[in-house]
């Protein structure tokens, strides 16, 4: 929390700075907030996952200050920095999906069938290198982007089914649908702390200072490191963020 607090100041005092010094003509200065939606998700819907039963919207926020330079005609170049959440709670339906958790103090692993609540939860620092084309008060954008996790976590509970350990047809353990009878997991230390992706948006000045954006960011490296097995499926962070920016200059 420290960190994400550091980060936000530093962001203001960019954004102060940058509207008081003298910014050469050729550079175009600009702050954005948003808000993102989406979820760390597989390519395509495995067999194991049977039912999305609920998605619940968090608070992501993002916050960012972007520098972009008109190069030759219309096209150009944008880079910048993002204090970035992204985030999701989601309630599931499984069925003979791989998972480890603890339940009752002791570990078990196998084939679980039956409700999964997971909850992910990012903080990021971002840096994207985007090529521009702007026409008329539009300006379309689209690169690559790295992301430095400085907080990462990835947890949740099952409930309401039965793991049968080791395989199919290992031992019935039952879960619950109360605390204590509820199997519980946190793969929070498995995630990466970098990750890597693609962005892709645009930008539409109203008026001489304020304006509206739209982005998609799909992530080309999954949330965890390659070598975390317990699930079976890689997951990617894939997320649209829509905001207001003000341009200092």
């Amino acid at each position: 929390m420290k960190k994400t607090i550091l980060s936000c100041l530093m962001l203001a005092g960019m954004a102060c700075s940058a509207s008081a010094i003298n910014i050469p003509d050729s550079l175009n200065y600009t702050a954005r907030i948003g808000y993102n939606i989406g979820g760390t998700a597989p390519i395509g819907m495995p067999a194991t996952i049977r039912k999305m039963n609920s998605y619940k919207i968090v608070a992501n926020v993002s916050y960012g200050i972007d520098v972009q330079k008109d190069l030759w005609n219309n096209w150009g170049l944008l880079t910048g920095i993002h204090l970035e959440n992204k985030g999701m709670e989601i309630d599931a339906t499984v069925k003979n999906y791989h998972m480890e958790m603890v339940r009752g103090g002791e570990s078990i692993e196998g084939r679980y069938t039956g409700r999964l609540v997971t909850k992910c939860d990012e903080w990021m620092l971002t840096l994207p290198i985007m090529a521009t084309y702007r026409a008329g008060h539009w300006l379309f954008k689209g690169g690559p982007y790295v992301s430095y996790l400085t907080t990462k976590h990835f947890y949740g509970y099952v409930y309401d089914g039965y793991l049968r350990e080791g395989d199919p047809t290992g031992p019935k353990v039952e879960m619950g649908n109360e605390e204590g009878t509820r199997g519980t997991y946190d793969f929070g230390s498995d995630m990466r702390r970098w990750q890597f992706g693609v962005d892709l948006g645009a930008d539409c000045q109203i008026t001489k200072r304020f304006g509206l954006y739209a982005d998609i960011t799909w992530g080309l490296t999954g949330i965890h490191r390659s070598s975390f097995k317990t699930i079976e499926q890689t997951l990617y962070p894939i997320f649209g963020t829509i905001g207001v920016m003000y341009k200092l200059k």
